[in-house]
């Protein structure tokens, strides 16, 4: 089991804080650490390593070695498919066995992974793989149809790696069968490539408030710079039993760099878990009892939901030791909630797609104060700064904003966008875009967005992307996508409406633009709310100013509660 970057025996949120000191090797893969070097270790190699259910209830176990003997395997097949070293491979596939192991090959050939959520629809992928240039892309044969809808627009993409199980879909372009392709495998897989930790692994997407979303481009040392909040967050993990779950996507950030990359770095299982459909709270209060989970990452939303379930404390006979949250505050009715009914502290952190487990808490050593983020984890210098990226006296708010010198967690910069990654920095300070304040001990408190990025179930959602889809809509002459306050989700997407010439707003047109949107672009990032106008409030030069609407909403919102 990997040594811990915290000593258990610290006594106090000032003693891990001022002793810590980042340990960056020179070359750093993140593959090796968290499958290769298990898988030699005699006493981890025939450790499990993932433990994995579908929908239909069929399971499926896998040791370190195995996932290591299938990365090679994969990791050949995908050499010869013509994948290089900084070649991009997208991965378009939810929880399950092939996510995992398409990303530990990646990694080995020193390739660059682009994971992809199977939310997303024909624009949102189509950006996507065409800004990074995937050369490769592995997904499930269900969304085999809408990537061959869009491959004549995908030049550079060359190869397909397709989880058939048993799909008979014939596609327009020749494909390569995952599994058969590693059955054929023989020979000896190319050798892991020894790469620096500043080499870059990994872009992933995050909407930006204006313009197309910005793909994050980091280095292999970003699994590092999530140790400190990890091990701390889960209370000194790894102890005797962990066992990890969460029901975010391995395709984000909360998924992939938070519990399962990170639970394997210390050699510890996880849980992976393919549904159908929306979250399910009994579903997955079931889920973790069956496989005795003893850390969960469970965003705010899937709490509240599971609150509504009426007797989880008699009717679930869960074992959790540790739970973190983050994405939005929880106030103190949740944390009250977990303590009486899943007999665990909830630990929230802080972060983002660029610089993430910034923030949160570690109850055992500093008390979690409710409506808090926590404070910084070690490591990590987070400060409020104004505008010219000077830091700001306690209780003064102004934004949340990290120095990314020696700080392993922080990007390498926006891919194919200079301007953007410019843009994200204040002097010495990388701005995070959102407003806080922090007091005399150290802790933060959100106090909202800067700019326009929507936050809605933990997902963070710009709204260009959604405008640009609701403009192709022939029903459409105007349109604007806002945050509306929401208590379940914290916020959701309200778009505000201008009908065309020869359209009369009504219900069915409102869910008729609600469906083009989820089609075009993303099934959470559609409107949920949609009110039709027939003035908007514009600058002098014509742009249509959200900031009114948004507070419009605000408003209507309060009114209507």
């Amino acid at each position: 089991m990997r040594a811990r970057e915290i000593s258990p025996d610290v006594k106090s949120y000032d003693e891990v804080f001022e002793t810590f000191r980042w340990q960056v090797p020179e070359t750093f893969n993140i593959a090796a650490d968290v499958c290769d070097r298990h898988a030699a270790n005699p006493a981890l190699a025939e450790r499990k390593a993932l433990l994995y259910e579908d929908k239909a209830g069929h399971t499926a176990t896998f040791t370190f070695r195995a996932l290591k003997e299938l990365s090679d395997k994969l990791a050949g097949v995908l050499a010869s498919g013509g994948l290089q070293r900084g070649g991009r491979a997208a991965v378009l596939m939810p929880q399950r066995p092939e996510t995992a192991l398409s990303h530990l090959a990646i990694y080995k050939l020193g390739a660059i992974a682009v994971p992809l959520t199977v939310l997303f629809r024909r624009d949102a992928l189509l950006f996507r793989l065409r800004d990074s240039g995937a050369h490769t892309l592995l997904l499930e044969a269900e969304t085999l149809p809408l990537v061959e809808e869009i491959l004549p627009e995908l030049p550079e993409l060359k190869s397909l790696i397709v989880v058939s199980e048993g799909s008979q879909a014939e596609g327009s372009r020749q494909w390569v069968d995952f599994w058969a392709a590693l059955e054929l495998a023989t020979g000896p897989a190319p050798e892991p490539v020894n790469t620096r930790a500043d080499d870059p692994a990994m872009i992933v997407y995050t909407s930006g408030t204006t313009g197309s979303p910005k793909g994050a481009l980091h280095a292999h040392r970003y699994l590092i710079g999530h140790l400190p909040g990890f091990e701390l967050s889960h209370e000194f993990t790894p102890q005797q039993g962990d066992c990890f779950w969460t029901p975010a996507d391995w395709a984000w950030v909360g998924g992939l760099l938070d519990v399962l990359l990170a639970a394997w770095h210390y050699g510890v299982p996880v849980v992976g878990y393919k549904g159908d459909g929306p979250f399910d709270p009994e579903r997955a209060l079931a889920l973790m009892e069956k496989y005795g989970v003893r850390n969960a990452f469970l965003p705010p939303t899937a709490l509240k939901m599971m609150a509504q379930v009426p007797d989880v404390g008699s009717r679930y006979h869960l074992k959790l030791r540790t739970l973190m949250s983050g994405g939005e505050p929880l106030g103190a009715e949740m944390l009250a909630w977990a303590r009486e009914n899943l007999w665990v502290g909830i630990n929230e952190i802080y972060g983002q797609t660029e610089m993430n487990y910034l923030v949160g808490n570690c109850q055992p050593l500093w008390p979690a104060h409710p409506g808090s983020m926590g404070r910084p984890y070690p490591g990590h210098r987070v400060a409020i700064v104004d505008g010219e990226g000077q830091p700001l006296a306690p209780g003064t708010v102004g934004e949340i904003a990290v120095l990314p010198a020696d700080d392993p967690v922080c990007f390498l910069g926006y891919w194919n966008n200079p301007e953007g990654t410019r843009e994200k920095f204040a002097g010495d300070w990388a701005l995070t875009g959102d407003l806080g304040v922090q007091d005399e001990e150290g802790y933060l408190w959100f106090r909202g967005r800067k700019d326009d990025v929507i936050i809605s179930a933990g997902h963070r959602i710009g709204p260009t992307e959604i405008e640009e889809v609701l403009m192709r809509h022939p029903a459409v002459a105007l349109a604007a996508a806002v945050a509306s306050p929401d208590a379940l989700r914290g916020h959701v997407v309200k778009a505000f409406i201008r009908p065309a010439a020869g359209f009369q707003p009504s219900e069915a047109l409102a869910r008729e633009i609600q469906a083009f949107v989820k089609a075009n672009l993303a099934r959470h990032e559609y409107p949920r709310l949609v009110e039709f106008l027939e003035e908007f409030p514009l600058t002098t030069t014509g742009k249509i100013r959200r900031n009114a609407l948004r507070q419009r909403e605000q408003e209507q919102a309060g009114s209507r509660t």
